[in-house]
């Protein structure tokens, strides 16, 4: 369980929380879990999520079990400190779609005293790191990695396979199109799929 910090006010820094994992992990959950309770502290708050990302609402951020929370929706993270100058808290949710300026976006907030709480997928579809996600996890104080179940074995799961062929990095999707994979399913499925993909080379 992640315990917050509590402020210094005598050394006027924040810091930087990533949250990261899987699809269906609980990421967005968390998120959610830790800014509903900075908000009930009265704690300034603003969130902020990439504009791409419309699965659920426009202006809503969403979890899986349907727990919401406002956002405003931007189109790059530049706009973030714009808007985040009032706050105490800030919450970006779907950090691995925003540009690699996010990374200095989140630290400058942080070293501004505000606290910056980040979720994220932390590896795509075919294993890699996504994004700006690793060079989050690197310059954050706090890192959490939560799991998904396994949709094969049972066991944890940290992978996001995507079910569809489409090879595109960002493809948005629910359980439609993904579905989490422990590092042994996730091996035999990649497997599966690279020898369909040498048959087909060689038969065409």
């Amino acid at each position: 369980m992640f315990l917050e910090n509590t402020v210094n006010q005598n050394e006027q820094f924040g810091w930087i929380e990533v949250i990261c994992g899987s699809m269906f992990s609980g990421k967005t959950e968390e998120l959610i879990r830790r800014l509903k309770r900075a908000q009930f502290a009265k704690q300034r708050i603003e969130i902020f999520k990439p504009s791409v990302d419309n699965r659920y609402d426009d202006e809503l951020v969403t979890s899986h079990d349907q727990n919401q929370i406002r956002s405003t929706p931007v189109p790059a993270a530049a706009n973030i400190p714009i808007l985040a100058s009032e706050c105490d808290v800030v919450g970006i949710d779907e950090a691995q779609f925003f540009d690699s300026e996010i990374v200095q976006v989140c630290n400058d907030l942080a070293n501004r005293g505000i606290r910056v709480i980040v979720a994220g997928l932390d590896m795509d579809f075919k294993g890699n790191p996504f994004g700006p996600m690793p060079a989050l996890m690197a310059t954050a104080e706090y890192v959490t990695k939560v799991h998904a179940v396994c949709t094969e074995t049972g066991n944890l799961a940290q992978y996001s396979h995507r079910k569809s062929k489409d090879d595109n990095v960002v493809v948005l999707g629910e359980k439609d199109l993904y579905e989490p994979l422990s590092r042994a399913a996730f091996f035999k499925i990649r497997e599966k799929e690279s020898l369909e993909s040498k048959k087909k080379k060689n038969n065409s």
